[in-house]
């Protein structure tokens, strides 16, 4: 891509003034709570920022246009998934999670099931927020690389740089309030894009009569395992990461944290519609190029040079977005369910708030070093497992928790987040029709039904 004096200035500005918005949003931050949940004061819009800021990222706008160039409709599936999870949040976990007033998914279940099964699935949680967010910089290093020419290491340097801007200061309150911005930068940028591809083509009609339909006029072009499954993965992984749920409980009421929820929903759908429509427009005019690059190269050929910049700016913010926000969640988990339980459990806010901060700054760097090496292809592999790796470790013993507390045995809880994952992975080994996910779900949720049906005297 080649970018002119104008895209430079325009983007530089974009991020700079992103990055500052989230450097001020950290001056009221005084302690731990301010930081992981707001102090619980925040409004429907500022919680729909909140997920919608870590929820829309890269898959939501590249990935889908990059999907849309090659399968049509069913590259839509990662948004309606994603909306299809903050609907669950908001009419089944929002409410219960809230009255279970704890801080993070692992708490609600060590105060069920115990400080080991807290340990145990904040273990196991870690490992799958930390591939989402090595992915999510490998993705930011592959725009700046071809944006600007830079080698990976200036590149993750980069990357970490603005990820610390946008969260380490402000934290939940900070990360909602960049959400927000981002949104309506990413709603102006796809719904722009979107429909001057519409435009220019001529209309839906004649992307219909234009491209293959079985291929690209299909929601399970791919096959219905395939495509609905990613939308199941991510509809369930949006209720099984931590930052989703600290964003319910920023919420100052529990009607403001439901409509918040429910607004975000709403919001998600339409970015992943109009990104899949510039996909199969450069598919037809631009057939030669990687799919990857279509939503940047489309970018570059149409939109004027200023906005040109502000949108290349908007599609880095909206990964790195992503990426900080699960820093943020990495961050309160360690904190919370780590240090404050195993190493010192007298810490008070303002030492957990620097704890925090120093997690995620360490996590953001260190992911960041893991993308110079040789692993770094093979890792973006597994960025999309991450999601569903944090369903099977936290859904089932998160659910019982929550609906059924105290007819679950500890010992049961802590064993179906392990073989979850294990049958999972085992799985992957296995040419399925279906993501991996469902079967080291449904292992983990065998296991949980079989505790609940036989008699307490009779089980360890």
């Amino acid at each position: 891509m080649a970018l002119s004096p104008i895209h430079i200035v325009s983007i530089v500005l974009t991020l700079l003034v992103i990055m500052s918005l989230g450097v001020l949003s950290g001056r009221r931050v005084k302690n731990a709570a301010d930081f992981n949940t707001g102090g619980k004061s925040a409004g429907a819009l500022l919680v729909a920022g909140i997920i919608t800021g870590t929820l829309i990222g890269g898959s939501s706008t590249i990935g889908t246009a990059e999907l849309g160039f090659n399968f049509g409709l069913s590259a839509w599936w990662f948004t309606l998934g994603a909306s299809l999870g903050c609907l669950l949040l908001a009419l089944i976990y929002a409410r219960p999670v809230r009255r279970s007033e704890c801080t993070t998914i692992q708490q609600i279940i060590s105060t069920e099931y115990g400080p080991t099964a807290g340990l145990v699935t904040s273990i196991l949680t870690a490992i799958g927020i930390v591939l989402n967010i090595v992915a999510q910089i490998l993705a930011a290093n592959a725009l700046l690389g071809s944006m600007f020419g830079l080698n990976p290491f200036w590149c993750s340097a980069i990357s970490v740089v603005i990820m610390a801007c946008y969260v380490l200061f402000g934290g939940i309150k900070g990360s909602g309030l960049l959400g927000l911005v981002k949104l309506a930068l990413l709603y102006m940028a796809t719904v722009a894009c979107g429909l001057l591809a519409i435009r220019m083509h001529g209309g839906l009609g004649e992307f219909y009569a234009s491209l293959p339909k079985v291929q690209y006029m299909n929601l399970f072009a791919r096959g219905f395992g395939t495509d609905f499954g990613v939308g199941l993965n991510v509809a369930l992984g949006v209720i099984s990461t931590q930052t989703y749920i600290q964003a319910a409980l920023a919420g100052r009421s529990n009607a403001e944290a439901v409509k918040g929820c429910l607004f975000a929903a709403t919001l998600t759908p339409p970015i992943g519609f109009f990104s899949l429509f510039v996909g199969m427009y450069m598919q037809i005019y631009f057939p030669q190029i990687a799919a990857a690059e279509a939503f940047p190269t489309f970018i570059l050929q149409f939109l004027p040079g200023p906005l040109a910049g502000v949108a290349l700016a908007t599609l880095l913010i909206a990964v790195v977005g992503t990426g900080s926000g699960m820093a943020l969640g990495f961050g309160t988990i360690i904190s919370n369910d780590i240090y404050k339980n195993f190493i010192n459990k007298q810490a008070d806010g303002k030492q957990l708030l620097l704890v925090s901060r120093l997690i995620i700054l360490l996590t953001l760097i260190a992911s960041a070093a893991f993308t110079l090496g040789n692993l770094g292809s093979t890792i973006l592999s597994w960025g999309s497992m991450s999601m569903g790796l944090r369903a099977v470790v936290l859904l089932a013993p998160m659910t019982t928790a929550l609906f059924l507390p105290g007819r679950v045995r500890p010992t049961s809880a802590v064993l179906s987040s392990v073989l979850g994952v294990a049958v999972m992975l085992a799985a992957r080994l296995f040419p399925l029709p279906f993501d991996s996910l469902f079967v080291g779900l449904l292992a983990a949720a065998l296991l949980l039904l079989l505790d609940l049906a036989l008699p307490k005297s009779k089980a360890a």
